[in-house]
Formats: C-alpha cells, structure tokens, sequence
C-alpha cells in the first residue's frame, strides 16, 4: 500500500485527522480540491472575484464557494484548510439541547464524552476573546438593551492572534513548532482571507504540524472514486483515484491505501457518497444524503445610510447575543471596501409566495423613496453594512439525492423544511434597522425564490445505531466497511445552532483519538492472524 489513510479534504476534521494520525505513526495523504493560498494571495477586496469565489467554469478558483439548490443556498470554503479560509473565527460551544437531540442521541453521552476535546480543540486553533469592541459591536449592544438581553451579551471567542497588531512574533502556540504570527490589524477582512497572518486557519496548526510528521498534501485535485480491494467491506484497503480539479485536462490517477477518511464537507463527502453507493461502494447506508441540517439560519444584511459609523472595523464577528434559549444572533462584517454582496441583495421582505413577495418589494421602494435613493449612493457598502446572521437550535432539514446529470437536488421530507422567514429574525431585524439608521436587504433568492442561505451547512452523514438511522457508528466508522470513517461537518447529528467548526474539530479529535498507534495496530493484526491459524 502507498498510504496507510488518505484524507479527502482539509477543513477542520480533515486537517485534524492528518495531524493525529501522522503523529500516530501513519503515513499519511491529504488530497485537497482548492489551491493553496498563501497571506499575500488572498484578494484585498472581494470585488477581485477569481481569488475570492470558487467559479471553476470562470477559471475562479477562490476561497469561497455559493452553491443554490432548490430549497437552500449554502456558503462553504474551498482551499487547503477547507472552511477556515473562509469563515468567521468563531469557535462557540453548543448548548447543552444540541447534545441531547438528532440521530446520534443516546449513543453517548455527549457532553460528558467531548468534555476534554472541547478545551483541546480551542487550544489548537488558538482561541481568545474578543478584545476589542467598534461600531458594529456597540449597536448590537443597543439591540441586546432592546429587547432586555444585555447581559447576554459577551465578546466571541475567535481562532485570531491579537499580539501587538501588525507585528510579527515567533510561533506564540505550540512552542516555537508552528509558523510566525503577527497581531491583528482588526480590518475586518478575514471572510475575504487575511492577508496579514492574524487568522489561525487550519494551515498554520493542525496541517502545518501535520507535515513537520511527514504528511503529504495534494491541493488542486478532487477525488472521484474509492474502490475496495479484494474484499467487499475494504479489509483488503482501497483504490482511491483522483484528478485534477483547477485544470480543463482532467487526467486520473489511482493510488492505493489502507483506509479512507471523508472529510470534504457536505458539499463533498456527501456528493461522492451518494455518487460511490450507485457503484463502487453499494453497502453504504440508505441514510446517505438524509437529515441535511442548515442550522436554521437566516442572513439579513442593514446598510446604514447616513455613514455616521464604520461598520467594517473590527474582526469579522465580535460579538455573539444569545437572544432566547434557541437563539442566537452575530454581526458579520467584511472589510473597507468589500462590497461585492451588494449586486446580490435586493430589499427584505417576508410573504408566502412570489407574487406577493414582488409587491411587497415594489411598494417598499415606492413608499421609502429617499432611503433607498440613499441606499444607492453609499459608496462604501461594507464600510456601512452588518450582515445579521441568526442561528437556531430548532430542526429544520432537507435531504440530498443523486440527480440525472451526476449533481445534487434537494428534497425536504416531513415536516422540517427550513425557511428563509423566521419570525424572530424579522423581529430583530427591523429593530436593528431603527438602531442603525439604515435598510434591511437579502440574499436575491431569499425575497425572490424564498430561498433560505446557510454557512453552516450540516448532515447528511450522521451518526446512528444502525444503518437504518445513521451511515457512521459513534466513533465516526461508516457502517459496511473496514478502516473508513467520516470526519466532517456531515457528520453533525443535530442542530447546534451555532458556527459548528469547534463541535467538528472536538469529534474529529476524539474519533482520531481511538484510532491506535501503528505499531500498536500491526501487533493486534498479526495476534488475530496467528489466533485464526
């Protein structure tokens, strides 16, 4: 065998899989779709559109990619460290509901059982506090006064380095072992990639140590099948085979290991699940694609029209406000200058279907004229926007299925289908437009199509008791085959109702956690081979 487990992706259970294993002893690959960015590589706005989105189609191959199927739009991250380019900071722990509930429930106790890899979790991705509050921060404060939730109210905990700001440090984490850091600059751009090396991405901890044990990462290529050897259940290992990902000329190449883990995010694990049980991989759980959480978000963008503030000061999200027991809410912000959003964002407003919807958005233009001439004229959308993300532990789910032409679709089955209009987003959002003196606008499809948008897409390879409620055990092992695991945000069993990155890191450290040393596992095959004899 030339590896002993290959990794699919590099997001945040992708990249702590390298790291224990190679520790472990194992000879490791991580092969990786995106590029590999370095800080001077990522776009100093996000109106340089090919270093920021993912368009392959468009010779684009940035760090963030927006996929729209029928009842969801979803953000995810591409590049080597997966989401962790792309993605806020924000490293909360669940309440205890989301502990408790969805497939996974009764496996283990949860909260007891991830209660040491929580702490460890955040010390890798260098974890603190917030130390600075601006703009954005103080009018969230005023909304949390609002509604008599102030003392709900704290500063995030982020994956950012707050040294002396601009200035260069030895590795200040893992004992002169990791990269230089340098303190952050609070310029708001870390949804855009930090170019000044404050934002602890998954490149400079768990895969930057992982290669210091000697594993191997293969950006700009995409795997496309993973065959068993010999034996059905993959005792024998597998045949992985991968090809280009950023190149008209896809050429194949197959290579072989002793065991797979699935770590591409929903979008990829669970496209190639349900892609490999129609052929390679045929014991493969029926529950492939099922029980999708979008963690029941809604994303609603208020512009200020006066200017009077500078919302795009700061970290990404500074601050997080526990409005009620299901809910949370946080203020996203992008850098001066990154105003791409706004050619996607239309004016907000609610309403059962299109045509009313349509009304709705012709009669608030007509009755709030001047606003929205005002709109028009901002000159700097990020330096006067917040983007209001709201998240739920309350379910909501769809499930993916394989389409005709080799993609995804959605279908919601039962009840829970997630909405773009949840009453107590509307709620705050047309308070915090009082507070900022400025407009509420929505992702297009949202006032549109009704199409709710998610960053924190989860599921569709959830943990369960049999393969008749889950497709992995509660150690994260795909039921039906031998040295195969998922470690991704498809693995999320329930709705945390908050950035899931830390919940995904602390799994993914506790299912490498049981995996043994090489050693020890060669010793334990040749005992068994001998008992058999």
């Amino acid at each position: 065998m030339q590896y002993d487990y290959i990794i699919i992706g590099s997001g945040f259970g992708g990249s702590v899989s390298a790291l224990r294993l190679s520790e472990k002893g194992y000879k490791v690959l991580v092969i990786e779709k995106g590029k590999w960015y370095q800080a001077t590589d990522f776009p100093k706005t996000n109106w340089t559109l090919s270093k920021w989105l993912w368009l392959p189609t468009f010779r684009w191959y940035g760090i963030m990619k927006i996929t729209i199927f029928r009842h969801v739009g979803i953000v995810s991250g591409t590049g080597v460290g997966g989401g962790s380019l792309v993605y806020a900071n924000t490293l909360p722990v669940p309440k205890p509901a989301f502990f408790n509930s969805g497939s996974w429930a009764g496996l283990a106790d949860w909260q007891q059982e991830l209660k040491a890899y929580y702490p460890r979790a955040l010390h890798m991705l260098g974890a603190a506090k917030n130390p600075r509050f601006f703009d954005g921060e103080h009018a969230l404060t005023r909304l949390a006064e609002d509604i008599g939730q102030k003392e709900h109210l704290d500063a995030t905990n982020v994956a950012v380095y707050f040294g002396e700001p601009g200035k260069v440090q030895p590795d200040p984490y893992f004992e002169g072992k990791g990269p230089e850091r340098a303190g952050c600059t609070f310029c708001g751009g870390c949804m855009t990639g930090c170019r000044h090396n404050a934002k602890n991405t998954l490149d400079k901890n768990y895969l930057y140590l992982a290669q210091q044990h000697g594993a191997e990462i293969l950006a700009e290529h995409e795997v496309v099948d993973v065959r068993p050897i010999g034996a059905a259940d993959g005792s024998g290992g597998y045949s992985v085979t991968y090809q280009m990902a950023t190149r008209f000329v896809k050429s194949k190449t197959t290579i072989q290991t002793k065991g797979v883990i699935f770590a591409g995010g929903v979008l990829g694990t669970v496209s190639l699940l349900l892609k490999l049980k129609k052929g390679s991989l045929p014991r493969l759980s029926d529950m492939v694609g099922k029980s999708v959480r979008t963690n029941n978000e809604s994303l609603i963008a208020v512009t200020q029209l006066d200017g009077s503030t500078d919302q795009s000061q700061g970290i990404a999200i500074g601050a997080i406000l526990h409005t009620d027991e299901h809910s949370h809410l946080e203020l996203c912000r992008y850098g001066a200058g990154s105003g791409a959003w706004r050619m996607a964002f239309l004016p907000f407003v609610d309403g059962p279907n299109f045509p009313i919807r349509f009304l709705k958005m012709i009669w608030e233009v007509i009755s709030h004229p001047v606003q929205y001439w005002k709109y028009i004229r901002v000159k700097d959308w990020a330096k006067s926007s917040s983007v209001m993300l709201f998240m739920q532990t309350l379910n909501s789910t769809v499930t993916f299925t394989r389409s005709w032409w080799g993609g995804m679709r959605t279908a919601i089955v039962g009840d829970e289908k997630p909405t773009a209009f949840i009453p107590r987003a509307i709620e705050l959002a047309r308070k915090f437009e009082v507070i900022m003196k400025g407009k509420a606008v929505a992702f297009g499809l949202t006032p549109l199509a009704g199409i709710p948008g998610t960053a924190h897409i989860l599921g569709g390879a959830v943990m369960g008791k049999t393969t008749e409620s889950g497709v992995i055990d509660q150690h994260n092992h795909v039921f039906g085959y031998k040295n195969m695991l998922v470690c991704d945000g498809s693995m999320i069993s329930a709705n945390p109702g908050v950035n899931p990155a830390l919940s995904i890191t602390a799994i993914s450290e506790r299912a490498m956690d049981q995996i043994p040393e090489k050693a020890t596992l060669t010793t334990y095959y040749h005992t068994q081979e001998s008992v058999k004899r």
